[in-house]
């Protein structure tokens, strides 16, 4: 289990395991392989293995590595899946194609600026501080109707809910919870699950999950 091709090959198949028991197709979800604090000689032997989606917790840290990357691997898709200053909007709306963290009603017009001048709409998930938790980021539960409102009066296409469950307890419900708050909200994709409770996620209706750990190892 050492080997880059045979980690990702793992957590495809337990991918497909989920999949399987929810009746659900592998193909409906998307790993992100989570490649904060590794470098690009980490990277490079996942995308030789066929892995092209990747996340990014930091804007500052992926604008040292992913440009080149991206030049040489043209099809690589890049998450962003940490909080997002709203002083590094437009750095990050350059570079990502996708942000998971969307949190607060003030990031709402930064985002819709900086879509604005790169040309670039980049779609967003808003974060839920699901476990109510002071020590998280992420749109309190009540908040949740009015962050949503805001962002699609400003045009920001909403790709769907995320979350990071309270750590040392049973992830399912949170999981559960954030399924039912995008359902009432219309909502499809669900970002949730990394390296420890990505299958369980994938059985609650996880479109995205996160992994990082599980692929790269513990973090350079």
């Amino acid at each position: 289990m050492e080997q880059p091709e045979a980690r990702l090959a793992a957590i495809h198949a337990g991918i497909a395991d989920a999949c399987r028991i929810a009746r659900r197709a592998p193909e409906d979800v998307t790993l992100v392989a989570v490649s904060k604090t590794h470098g690009a000689e980490a990277i490079v032997p996942l995308i030789a293995a066929g892995q092209t989606v990747y996340g990014e917790n930091r804007v500052q840290e992926a604008q040292g590595k992913w440009p080149q990357l991206r030049e040489r691997y043209p099809d690589l898709v890049l998450h962003l899946v940490g909080q997002l200053q709203s002083n590094k909007t437009e750095d990050a709306v350059r570079l990502f194609d996708v942000v998971h963290s969307l949190d607060r009603v003030s990031l709402v017009p930064a985002l819709a600026r900086a879509m604005d001048k790169t040309g670039r709409r980049v779609p967003c998930f808003v974060q839920v501080n699901i476990g109510a938790e002071e020590q998280k980021g992420g749109c309190a539960i009540p908040e949740l109707p009015g962050l949503l409102a805001e962002a699609r009066s400003a045009g920001i296409d909403l790709a769907g809910l995320m979350c990071v469950p309270p750590a040392g307890v049973e992830a399912a419900p949170y999981f559960a919870l954030l399924g039912k708050l995008a359902d009432d909200h219309g909502l499809r994709g669900l970002s949730m699950g990394m390296s420890d409770d990505y299958a369980t996620a994938v059985m609650l209706g996880a479109t995205h999950v996160r992994v990082g750990s599980a692929l790269f190892g513990a973090r350079g």
